[in-house]
């Protein structure tokens, strides 16, 4: 630091002109090697200023090639004093300042860098010197041009002095006094007003010309100016005098009124569409949006409306362009004629009008555009079903021809919506813009329309969903939407109830020809221009004020044209109204009101969150009554039908087994209900609907079921009304216990057959079976196994369409929370409703989802249950039958004269009726069902016959061999129904077998069942199941102590029968040894 300014010297001198190591000692330069108290040094090489910086100086070698030697020089003094000396290139430099530094020898002066600064001095006087030298010729020139232009200077000074004097002696000249001057000024000043006067009245003779030409070329902003400036110079009191202006004034009065008429009108066009500028817009917007008329294919397309919007400068006041068409840009065009009102002054009244004709002219639209589409889709290509009341499930075909119809409606209408919102929202802004320039502070009666024009658009869109989803359209006649006549806080206006219609008119009358030539008169004489000066009929004259258009073949519609024939506040409807509709609707509507909210105005009094609130309402109140009364009437058509528990003749397109026809209409019912919920938010209420209806459908399969079971009056016992076999199937019982498990098991469990036998016999022996405990008819069989195919496929079914939702919206329940924004967010393809592709599903809560799992659970046990009856029943069957074969009562006796050739009728019925039961079994049922029904018949059989062999006493050995002659039929009847060893009757056979082997063969079966048993007791393991099965294959079967018992009485009832009481007393003798024996050899084992 302390060589800093020794070394900036040394350095930064000019030519190396600076103190070498070797000079002399500096007296000025002593004690300022410390710099603990000096400031930092002056930076020596200051970058040059920022326009020094940037000038491009010529090439090195071409300046010097210019200069003089002296010139050079020059220039070197003056970068060596910007670098040494800058502060005295400053414009404010002081000399004095810089010169008491160099004086000052103290740490924060300069003096130090006085020789510098000498050296530096002297080296700038040489280089002037060099100048002067170089140019001193030059010098010696201008010094005589110099005395020349003096000399000039003095001769012009002479001049002045002379015109001066004249000028002096003009004024005093101007100054002397003259009356006729006087009066001859006065008449000039009069004269001078006359011309004024005179100028002003020509001017006033052309206004209506021009005031008609800007109107024609829609130049409005300079046709006010015009009006306005010929209005304030016919107030001047020099023309009040004048009576040829009279007319004058009142034509311009009255067209002051027509102008503001015209722009209301012109206003109408371009927000309304009814300009065909307006169409290549919401004919896009249509497009854009998914419409299907093929009008809208070569639509061109148009930028979007925030970029127009961005790119509108609402800061500056609109100005006319004469060179292009206003009408091409509709924004633009309704801020002329916003800015044109604003200026005639009428702008408020133009918004009162423009309010006041708000629902008549979107009544229009709406009208205009049902009728538009009504004749490009014929009626016989909507997919309607006439006369059902909306009662109909519509096939893919059907659903598509009416989603073209709806789609393109409504995306044609809400294309129009949009464009019209857009409009609105670009006379919003610019009537905020007025205000803001003006500085009118917030006029909510200016600026409130938009949120008029949502209420609008709100009720017609609630009319148009109303109308296509409820059934009841005729009732509700447009209730929400205003009508024609009615105020826009829903009042009546008596004066306009009832509107005035050209329709209604006889235009070809004289009278009204005449009322019409005058007033097309009054009109053309009071407006020139606003008609047409041709007559073109009656039809030109109905419309009224006809405004020039640059091009006159462009025919504009009326007002009042969106009214039909069929009433003021009611629509047409292009397809038939439906709940399914819904899907077709929504997703339109929902978009439309998407786009709607970035064109809802920032800061205005309608909040973007609440513009779906109305689609709430209309779910809640409208939808969801309707949804849920189309349901019942649905189920009650399939409820109702006489052949809805008959066999769906195309059950095999969709099941693999016969169902019912109406499980099949059922499912296809809410099938469609949830892919339409699958379609639009989800509320948990709309699914409740469906779970309630098959809670229905079980509860009519159910009271079916009983109905198939249930006696008939003539049958009904006081204590019983139901079937045998439904008993079984229906109440608990360990014979229901016993067939579950049955049921259940996925193999063969004898013991589980042996205990169910067991326990029907014992049932069936408390209280014996009737021929009212049978059912009879083969019918109700086949429709019992139909009830469990229906139930089993139905359940499976509706399990598919189980889907848990974390959406718990509820609408049916006023304590839940309001749904989230979310909830009118279109979340789903809107193709999917005309598809019918994709997974169906009904989504539910964890609380809902506990109704539908015990719907499904019942639909199960329906099933279940139809099946154990079929189980039951057949057993039923078997155990009537046999008992009235067994019963001598019922049948002949056993006590037979003679051998019988032929089964008994009871046995040939019952083989009848297996086999049909069989029949019908296999035949609607799976094979796992069948074999359940099959399995255990000739178990129940053998078991019947052996331990109520008793019930055929007294029987003779004829007797018995019609016994086994019934044995034989059943057995051979039994192998074509049953599979497996189960099916045959050897052990009964084998018992009546005995019988005719009279007492001493039972008494030896008994004695050789005893070996066997002990044998089989007391030998090893393996050996006795060996010595077992060789006995059992030798023997057959075994029999128990009590079967043997009973065919020992069975085989003495003849005699013990006989009247002659030695005879009996001898029977019972031998019985008594016989059973002692038996007792002897069976006990033991």
């Amino acid at each position: 630091m302390s060589d800093r300014y020794a070394q900036s010297y040394r350095n930064g001198g000019y030519g190396n002109f600076g103190r070498q190591d070797g000079d002399e000692y500096d007296p000025y330069g002593e004690g300022y090697g410390s710099d603990r108290r000096a400031p930092p040094p002056r930076q020596r090489n200051p970058r040059p200023p920022p326009t020094v910086r940037s000038a491009a100086p010529p090439p090195r070698s071409t300046q010097r090639a210019q200069e003089t030697s002296a010139e050079r020089e020059m220039g070197k003094v003056l970068e060596l004093i910007k670098q040494e000396w800058p502060a005295m290139c400053e414009n404010d430099c002081i000399p004095v300042q810089l010169a008491l530094q160099l004086l000052d020898t103290s740490s924060v002066g300069r003096a130090h860098e006085y020789r510098n600064f000498q050296r530096t001095h002297q080296y700038l006087q040489d280089s002037l010197k060099k100048i002067v030298h170089e140019y001193h010729q030059g010098f010696n020139s201008s010094i005589g041009t110099f005395h020349k232009i003096q000399g000039s200077i003095q001769t012009s000074q002479k001049k002045v002095r002379a015109l001066k004097e004249s000028l002096a002696a003009s004024k005093a000249a101007l100054c002397t006094t003259d009356p006729e001057l006087k009066k001859l000024h006065a008449t000039s000043h009069m004269y001078d007003g006359v011309l004024q006067t005179l100028n002003e009245l020509d001017d006033l003779r052309t206004v209506p010309d021009q005031l008609e030409a800007r109107i024609s070329e829609k130049r409005f902003l300079t046709a006010v100016d015009v009006l306005q400036n010929a209005l304030r110079k016919l107030t001047k009191p020099e023309l009040d005098g004048i009576g040829a202006l009279s007319e004058l004034r009142l034509y311009l009065a009255n067209q002051e009124t027509a102008l503001m008429d015209i722009l209301v009108e012109e206003l109408h066009e371009h927000l309304y569409l009814k300009s065909p500028y307006c169409q290549e817009r919401w004919q896009y917007l249509a497009k854009c949006q998914g419409a299907l008329s093929e009008v809208f294919k070569d639509a061109p397309p148009v930028p979007p409306f925030h970029a127009i919007f961005d790119a509108m400068d609402w800061d500056r006041p609109v100005t006319e362009d004469p060179h292009k068409n206003p009408e091409a840009d509709t924004f633009y065009y309704v801020t002329l004629v916003v800015e044109s009102l604003n200026k005639l002054g009428r702008l408020e009244s133009a918004v009162d009008t423009l309010k006041q004709r708000l629902p008549v002219e979107l009544f229009a639209v709406v009208n205009e555009t049902i009728n538009d589409i009504d004749q490009k889709h014929p009626s016989s290509l909507r997919g309607g079903s006439h006369g059902s009341h909306g009662l109909h499930i519509y096939g893919q075909r059907e659903t598509r021809m009416r989603a073209d119809v709806i789609y393109d409606l409504l995306w044609t209408l809400y294309g129009k919506f949009e464009a019209i919102a857009e409009g609105h929202r670009v006379f919003h802004e610019s009537i905020k813009a007025l205000i803001r320039r003006e500085g009118a502070g917030n006029n909510i009666a200016l600026l409130g329309s938009f949120k008029e024009l949502w209420n609008l658009y709100q009720n017609e869109i609630r009319s148009l969903l109303h109308n296509y989803v409820t059934t009841d359209a005729d009732v509700y006649q447009f209730r929400s939407s205003p009508r024609p006549g009615v105020g826009i806080n829903g009042g009546k206006d008596a004066t306009r109830e009832h509107l005035f219609k050209f329709s209604e008119v006889d235009s070809k009358s004289a009278e009204m020809a005449t009322e019409y030539e005058a007033l097309d008169n009054i009109i053309r004489t009071a407006v020139p221009g606003l008609t047409s000066n041709s007559k073109k009929g009656a039809d030109t004259k109905k419309a009224g004020l006809v405004v020039p258009r640059s091009d006159p073949a462009t025919a504009r519609k009326s007002t009042g044209a969106g009214y039909s024939a069929q009433g003021s506040g009611t629509y047409k409807s292009l397809v038939e109204p439906s709940v399914f509709n819904m899907s077709l609707l929504l997703p339109p509507t929902l978009i439309f009101l998407q786009r709607l909210k970035n064109i809802v105005p920032p800061g205005s009094d309608l909040a973007t969150s609440a513009l779906t609130s109305f689609l709430d309402n209309f779910l809640v109140n409208v939808f969801q009554p309707q949804l849920d009364e189309t349901l019942g009437k649905l189920s009650d058509t399939v409820f109702g039908e006489a052949d809805a528990f008959l066999q769906d003749p195309e059950w095999a397109l969709v099941a693999k087994r016969p169902v019912f026809k109406g499980a099949t209409a059922f499912f296809t019912i809410v099938t469609a209900f949830c892919r339409m919920l699958g379609t639009i938010p989800h509320d948990q209420a709309l699914s409740s609907l469906i779970i309630t209806q098959m809670l229905r459908y079980y509860d009519r399969c159910f009271n079916w079921y009983k109905a198939l079971v249930t006696k008939t009056q003539e049958e009904a016992s006081s204590t019983q009304e139901l079937r045998a076999s439904a008993v079984m199937a229906l109440e608990p019982s360990e014979i229901h216990e016993t067939m579950l498990k049955l049921w259940e098991s996925e193999t063969k469990d004898l013991e589980l057959l042996e205990k169910e036998a067991v326990l029907l016999m014992a049932q069936t022996k408390e209280k014996v079976l009737e021929a009212s405990d049978i059912i009879q008819d083969r019918d109700t069989i086949s429709s019992l196994c139909l009830l469990y195919t229906s139930m089993k496929w139905l359940s499976v079914k509706i399990l598919s369409l189980r889907h848990i939702t974390e959406n718990e919206t509820d609408s049916s329940r006023s304590n839940l929370t309001k749904p989230e924004k979310k909830r009118w967010t279109l979340l789903n393809d809107p193709s999917k409703a005309t598809t019918g592709e994709g997974p169906v599903y009904l989504p539910m809560t964890q609380e809902t989802v506990q109704s539908f799992d015990s719907i499904l659970t019942s639909l199960s046990e329906l099933a279940t249950t139809a099946l154990l009856t079929l189980h039951s029943e057949v057993r039923c069957r078997i155990l009537r039958s046999l008992y009235t074969a067994l019963s001598p009562s019922h049948t002949a006796p056993y006590l037979l004269d003679q051998e019988v050739a032929e089964p008994d009728p009871q046995i040939l019925s019952l083989n009848a009726e297996m086999v049909a039961f069989d029949e019908t079994a296999a035949g609607f049922l799976r094979e796992r069902e069948v074999r359940f029904v099959r399995t255990g018949l000739g178990l129940l059989i053998n078991a019947y016959l052996i331990r109520n062999a008793t019930m055929t006493a007294p029987m003779n050995s004829r007797g018995c061999g019609r016994m086994r002659l019934n044995v034989l039929v059943l057995q051979q009847n039994l192998k074509n129904i049953e599979e497996g060893p189960g099916a045959g009757l050897d052990k009964a056979m084998a018992y009546f077998e005995l019988f005719e082997g009279g007492p001493d063969a039972i008494v030896k079966r008994a004695r050789e069942d005893g070996e066997k048993a002990r044998t089989s007791v007391g030998g090893p393991d393996g050996e006795g199941e060996d010595v077992k099965g060789e006995k059992e294959k030798e023997v057959g079967v075994r029999f128990s102590y009590d079967e043997l018992k009973a065919l020992l009485e069975l085989r003495y009832s003849e005699q013990l029968a006989d009247p002659e009481r030695g005879v009996a007393a001898a029977a019972k003798r031998q019985l008594a040894d016989k059973l002692l024996a038996l007792s002897e050899y069976l006990w033991q084992s």
